[in-house]
């Protein structure tokens, strides 16, 4: 037996420039997946300098960053449906200049209501862009060994688009203006357009079923509903009634969209894309590591700046080890690594090296050195990621029929998002309770606030290891081992194309 990755002769012609420029499309694809990424980091760098420009309050900056994730996060499935329904490369190009208008918007904003209402935009035409563009790798790449580099390739863009957002954030500040932060995306916008249109061939979807309008409504309203309730504990706190009032209104609706897609015809989320043991592993991997991956970002950069006093340049220059070790992890090492013994062996062994190199940050102390204690933590963080970054998403958009691939995507881009907010509030609250509980009583001094602080950051990072830890229980004990060899062709998937002919092993 062979594995063939050529196009068979009696293929449509339609099939064959995207067989010659499939790692062109893979380029363009992960330049598209890079800007949605790095958005989400390099808004944060951005945020003193606007907020000093525009006038707005502490009390207000932070629905620069909850304005995008509420309309990303909840409306990602129905990003993710709408791509199955009208084709990938139509919305993934939808997607692109919806968000690159968006964006030119908050870069021209000049009042703080006009500059949320982009971000929400942005997140508006993110839900539409993330899941089409990893629908179009997985039914790009059939074969089983250019599906484990091309998931290679675009884990490692994945896990280190944030750092390369906090990096390209210090340097549009530090020597332009803040709102280059958004219009930087006109350019990265601007050549995947133009890529798309170039490499990525047009294709029409098979068939085009009734939009499941309940399940939309109650999907959409239960993700808002649940990351807005994360967002309100991280600013009101989890004794705020109505903090409980939002999650519990968001899970009934979730609840009711679960008996919903049991029941209709075509419905938004087909059950046998979650219920699937290797799949739904994938899943639960993925949304760890977005609780752990918030931990290494958020709180890592306060220690740097407010600790050791680094620069908004100094400190994105800091994080670079990250997305080199990353690379590393996944498109060298983890791509090689997948055919050969499968998601459950390199989720689990990625889960406890990214787990171990959080623990390394338990030796930060007042004084720490970059090149003694941050950079080997961050190498070893990195590399760990990469490996599970490759291996769960290759396996959480697996076997799925290529109608529901546009789903299955936004199912792992609405994961990372989910485990996001769960993991800013959660470990958000856990840290200044921390902070609290190691204040001495009455006047504290300024070296009482620094050690104190710096008690809440190793609470944060433990708390961050204990959920990278359950990644790899994820891999561990929920995937299922496959037999060597068959690894990457069950877990890459069979998803084929939108109108073509997929190529099979034969």
């Amino acid at each position: 037996m062979s594995t063939s990755s050529s196009t068979p002769a009696d293929a449509p012609a339609s099939a064959r420039p995207q067989r010659d420029h499939r790692w062109l499309t893979l380029v363009v694809i992960g330049i598209a997946q890079t800007m949605v990424v790095l958005d989400a980091t390099i808004v944060n760098i951005a945020l003193p300098s606007a907020q000093a420009d525009l006038g707005f309050g502490d009390d207000q900056r932070q629905w620069m960053v909850t304005a995008y994730s509420l309309a990303f996060g909840s409306l990602l499935l129905l990003g993710g449906r709408l791509s199955d329904l009208f084709g990938r490369r139509r919305t993934f190009l939808v997607g692109l200049i919806g968000f690159a208008v968006a964006s030119a918007l908050g870069g021209a904003a000049g009042s703080f209501e006009l500059l949320v209402a982009a971000r929400a935009l942005q997140g508006v035409f993110g839900a539409l862009l993330a899941p089409s563009a990893l629908s179009l790798l997985t039914t790009t790449f059939t074969d089983p060994r250019e599906r484990g580099k091309a998931f290679g390739v675009f884990g490692a863009l994945s896990g280190s688009g944030g750092a390369i957002g906090l990096l390209l954030g210090g340097v549009l500040t530090e020597y332009t203006s803040w709102r280059w932060c958004l219009l930087v995306n006109l350019v990265i916008a601007g050549i995947a357009v133009v890529g798309a249109l170039v490499y990525v061939p047009a294709t029409a979807p098979t068939h085009r079923p009734a939009i499941d309008w309940t399940g939309v409504v109650t999907a959409t309203a239960g993700l808002f509903l649940v990351v807005f309730g994360f967002a309100h504990a991280e600013t009101d706190g989890w004794g705020d009634p109505l903090t409980w009032v939002y999650l519990a209104a968001g899970a009934v609706l979730l609840a009711v969209f679960v008996v919903v897609q049991r029941r209709v015809a075509h419905p938004l989320l087909p059950l046998r894309v979650v219920l699937d043991r290797d799949r739904g592993g994938a899943f639960l991997a993925i949304a760890l590591v977005g609780i752990g991956m918030f931990g290494i970002f958020l709180f890592l950069t306060y220690y740097l700046q407010q600790t050791l006093g680094y620069s908004s340049l100094r400190t994105g220059f800091a994080f670079l080890a990250m997305p080199v070790s990353i690379s590393l992890g996944a498109a060298l090492v983890g791509a090689r690594l997948l055919p050969r013994v499968g998601p459950k062996v390199q989720i689990f062994v990625g889960g406890l090296v990214a787990a171990t190199g959080l623990l390394l940050l338990q030796r930060l102390e007042l004084d720490s050195t970059y090149l003694g204690t941050i950079l080997p933590a961050l190498a070893v963080i990195g590399f760990g990621m990469g490996l599970v970054f490759s291996a769960a998403m290759a396996t959480a958009t697996s076997g799925v029929d290529r109608q529901d691939a546009g789903v299955a995507s936004a199912t792992v881009n609405t994961m990372q998002q989910v485990g996001g907010s769960i993991g800013t509030a959660l470990l958000s609250s856990l840290y200044a309770g921390a902070v609290t509980r190691a204040l001495p009583a009455g006047q504290p001094s300024p070296a009482d606030v620094a050690s104190a602080t710096l008690s809440g950051y190793h609470t944060a990072f433990a708390v961050s290891a204990v959920a990278l830890v359950g990644v790899a229980l994820a891999g561990g004990l929920v995937i299922r081992r496959r037999p060597r060899g068959a690894a990457a062709g069950s877990a890459a998937g069979v998803a084929g194309r939108d109108d073509e002919v997929p190529t099979v092993a034969h």
